[in-house]
């Protein structure tokens, strides 16, 4: 079993010439990966995996390598408060005290007027545990509202639900050492080889070592986590219920049931199969599209073949039946004993850095500290006398959606939000937007300045961000880790909390003198200790814990008891209900709300990218992580694409009930016909319209109020754009980006994109070419007035024109003629310079093509993994010779199908 190791060397250590290490950890998805920050002064040198953590062992992904190229002290980020008097103003710039006074005052106003429910709190997953803990205290001790709700909502409250209806508690049983243990993975609604890459490379290595192990993936797409699989069950959108349900009947039918267990540590069971006996594996196959056989076999070796662990996340959370949808996978562990012991458990795997600690501070609405309910008169008590407080408001909290609709109708007054982008990352953008541009008084809270929400802040109070603040964070394995800042932050930046808690001073001297108190934390360690004490008595009970113990022992799970902590849960049968018994749950299944029709004929998917995390504010500051896909792109089958009359890259506009974006759309036989995919990050900061999420619904689960996100209906056609402008310029992408942003509300299609060669590219398109006036000012919006080479002919809605310097282009602009487009990117990014300028834009001679790059951490394209291929290397002699493979290795599962694809010549050399 394992235990938590010391780890001594977690403390920062100084190194030579002035630089320091700093150990702390990712900022990214709820891996908890444990990183070392190399800084001098108040600069990032580089950021390197922690051998130590139990977490990762020394293992990050792309994003975790490029960290140290998100780091910025500059215009790409908030460095002052901004603030503006009524909405026809500017922002401008103030002081943050004076920033401070007016939160604060216009709190007080809006209690004072319209009582406390008229004030809510949007925040974040990527907060510290100590930021929420110091959030929630306002919003509930001092403002009296329970109308505090965090992104969690989006990523993970239907697993929070799932296990509290099963097990009792929102605690996930298992731990990382069990995917080196499983002899059975169920991997359902994960492309957990982009989500979570650390973790997925420890399960390929596991079964490397151990090639018996079965791995199971259920997803609609072919993704390269299904590719992994032994047996990719890919259902219909929706249907996990009746796939899980119809495993049950097949383990209830050939007596893999264990009934003892089911006797002994649960309830419910019957009444769960009386359904369950009419979902046969044939049912099931008319509901989710896949083979009764596959079902059959899933359930087989899940019931039948050791110890089984399933890892899951937003498929099955972000869906109307989301909670249902835990639920019924749960029941599978529940009904063979598979739980409390190695190698086997339901494991959510989250999908933030900090969504679990948010969880445990109680930093949403269905939730108080420790896992207690504010529902719940006795818990209400309990925290109020924890805090010092006479009572705790008694009336439900707005989650994220219903904050929003209550600003949208004038209930919610003032909004506060911190650390999160609600006006790209929330379904249903126009309603979206209609809410914060109605909301009387928005503050944001905000460290990167090209976030989306921030044009609609009354506000702005500048936020320190990684790795400028202290504090703890918990993991998917329920693990805490403290996170240390290794440099001082910029401008007048605080750590959210500092922030929190100087507006809950001032707040508190206006409304609430008595409290002034409750808010005299002198540093993070103090926050800590009050929090500690929150869970005291709690099934997450971390009481003994301080910064000295995780400074001292390391990373540590809860619950803490004893000086150690658990890696598993539920080993001795006992869970944390009224009668010590975990619970069947009489879930059926249900369509999606978002109904298919003749006018929306096909389901739409969002999901991430390998490289790129939520709305791109801070990975699209590393060049690098721009390179594998550069700019948003939808994906169909191809013969939905023939039916659509939609050919490869063409300009495609994709229609839902709520909203419209006009995309360049390609062929995928990954996924099945009928079902289209769109990358979840960009939203209107990058592109025409309102983002990607504009095309999806607020319909939400009934329990967790998670939305819908994993499934709109929808319709393509051809956009009918032909006019078309391709352009790129050299220089800093942020700051470029903000300078051109305007060009993106000037065209049906727009996108304004960092690269990789650096600097940013621009694409329009259009009906039909603007006048010439409208180009002259495009060449001038990218330097280009004059250039080194022009070959203008504005009657025609054409120009191109290119600037040079030392030998390499440092900007370009085709207008009505992007025939050279790809060689001159290829020649941006330092590959061959074309024979003669003029030519290649007057068409005489076409330049050399671009390869797409594969491999961003050594920066190995795909035509270069071809040529290896062609030479007869295997992923071994590419690793060797090119190099792929052998950085963070999220690329392999994609190297390997180029291996698979490609035919082979004489052996590698």
């Amino acid at each position: 079993m394992a235990m938590d190791m010391p780890l001594q060397k977690m403390l920062p250590i100084a190194v030579d010439d002035g630089v320091r290490e700093v150990a702390s950890v990712c900022c990214y998805c709820g891996t908890g990966c444990g990183v070392r920050v190399q800084a001098r002064g108040n600069a990032v040198l580089g950021v390197r995996g922690d051998d130590g953590h139990p977490a990762n062992h020394g293992k990050l992904c792309s994003k975790g390598l490029a960290l140290a190229d998100t780091v910025r002290r500059d215009g790409a980020r908030v460095l002052s408060a901004q603030w503006r008097a009524d909405r026809t103003a500017p922002l401008r710039q103030i002081s943050l005290d004076q920033a401070l006074d007016i939160a604060a005052q216009r709190l007080a106003e809006a209690m004072l007027a319209h009582g406390p429910d008229a004030v809510g709190f949007y925040l974040s997953g990527q907060l510290l545990t100590e930021d929420y803990a110091v959030f929630n205290k306002l919003a509930r001790a001092l403002v009296g509202t329970n109308n505090i709700d965090t992104n969690s909502r989006l990523c993970m409250s239907s697993a929070v639900s799932g296990y509290k209806r099963t097990l009792g508690a929102d605690a996930p049983p298992a731990c990382y050492e069990d995917l080196d243990l499983a002899d059975t993975v169920l991997i359902a609604g994960s492309n957990m080889a982009y989500a979570h890459p650390v973790l997925f490379r420890r399960l390929e290595a596991a079964r490397a070592r151990r090639p018996g192990m079965k791995v199971i993936v259920v997803d609609p797409r072919r993704t390269d986590t299904a590719t992994f699989a032994d047996l990719h069950l890919a259902i219909t959108p929706g249907s996990d219920v009746a796939l899980f349900h119809a495993m049950l009947h097949v383990m209830a039918r050939e007596g893999l049931v264990d009934r003892n267990y089911v006797k002994l540590h649960t309830e419910g069971f019957d009444t769960l199969m009386a359904t369950v006996q009419a979902v046969t594996p044939q049912a099931a196959q008319q509901i989710c599209g896949v083979p009764a056989a596959d079902i059959i076999q899933a359930a087989r070796w899940f019931g039948g073949g050791g110890a089984a662990l399933s890892l899951y996340t937003m498929g099955l959370n972000q869906s109307t039946q989301g909670t249902d949808k835990n639920a019924a996978l749960i029941h599978l562990h529940l009904a063979t004993g598979q739980i409390g012991k190695p190698g086997a458990g339901p494991f959510s795997l989250t999908g933030q850095p900090n969504a679990m600690g948010g969880r445990e501070a109680g930093g949403m609405a269905t939730l108080l500290p420790g896992h207690r309910d504010p529902a719940l008169a006795e818990d209400r008590a309990e925290v109020a006398a924890l805090w010092g407080v006479d009572a705790l408001p008694a009336g439900r909290g707005a989650t994220a959606l219903d904050l929003f609709d209550a600003a949208r109708d004038g209930r919610i007054k003032v909004l506060w939000i911190a650390a999160t982008n609600p006006a790209q990352s929330l379904p249903d953008q126009a309603r979206v937007r209609q809410a914060l541009a109605r909301a009387d008084f928005v503050i944001v809270q905000e460290a990167f300045a090209g976030t989306e929400t921030l044009a609609y802040a009354d506000l702005i109070l500048p936020a320190a961000t990684w790795p400028e603040k202290s504090g703890t964070v918990t993991n998917s394995e329920r693990r805490i880790s403290r996170v240390r800042a290794a440099v001082a932050p910029p401008g007048d930046a605080q750590p959210d909390w500092r922030l929190a808690q100087a507006v809950a001073q001032r707040l508190a001297a206006r409304v609430a003198p008595h409290k002034s108190a409750c808010f005299a934390y002198a540093d993070e360690s103090d926050v800590f200790a009050e929090h500690v004490r929150m869970t005291a008595g709690q099934d997450l009970d971390y009481s003994a814990l301080d910064y000295n113990i995780l400074d001292r022992n390391g990373p540590t799970q809860w619950p803490y008891q004893g000086g150690q902590g658990k890696p598993r849960l539920y080993g001795d049968g006992v869970f944390p209900t009224a009668n010590g018994r975990a619970r069947f749950c009489n879930v059926r299944h249900q369509p999606p709300a978002d109904a298919l029709t003749p006018e929306f004929p096909l389901q739409l998917t969002t999901g991430r990218l390998r490289d790129h995390w939520h709305t791109l504010a801070r990975t699209s500051l590393a060049p690098g992580l721009t390179q594998h896909v550069e700019e948003p792109w939808l994906s169909m089958h191809p013969d939905d694409m023939r039916r659509c009359d939609l050919a490869p890259g063409a300009l495609t506009r994709m229609r839902s009930r709520r909203g419209s974006v006009v995309l360049p759309v390609q062929a995928d036989d990954g996924l099945q016909r009928g079902h289209a995919f769109l990358p979840m990050h960009w939203g209107s900061a990058f592109m025409a319209g309102l983002g990607v999420n504009a095309l999806a619904t607020s319909a939400s689960d009934p329990i967790s109020r998670q939305p819908e996100l994993k499934f709109s209906a929808v319709s393509a056609e051809p956009a009918g754009l032909p006019w078309q402008v391709a352009g790129w310029m050299q220089g800093d992408a942020a700051t470029l980006r903000a300078r051109l942003a305007p060009w993106l509300r000037r065209f049906d299609y727009a996108v304004v994109l960092p690269v990789g060669a650096g600097g940013v590219r621009i694409r329009l398109a259009a009906a039909q070419a603007p006048d010439a006036g409208v180009l002259t000012e495009l060449a001038q919006a990218l330097g280009l007035g004059q250039a080194d080479v022009m070959f203008d002919d504005p009657a025609r809605g054409r120009l191109r024109r290119v600037a040079v310097d030392a030998g390499g282009p440092t900007a370009f602009l085709l207008a009505g003629d992007l025939a050279a487009q790809d060689a001159l990117l290829a020649w941006a990014a330092g590959g061959q310079a074309p024979a003669s300028v003029s030519a290649l834009l007057s068409g005489r001679i076409s330049g050399a093509a671009r390869s797409r790059t594969v491999c961003v951490c050594i920066g190995v394209s795909e035509a270069a993994i071809l040529a290896g291929v062609a030479r007869g290397c295997d992923l071994d002699a590419l690793k060797s010779t090119l190099g792929c493979g052998t950085g963070c290795g999220s690329c392999v599962p994609e190297v390997r199908a180029l291996i698979a694809r490609a035919p082979t010549a004489v052996a590698c050399s």
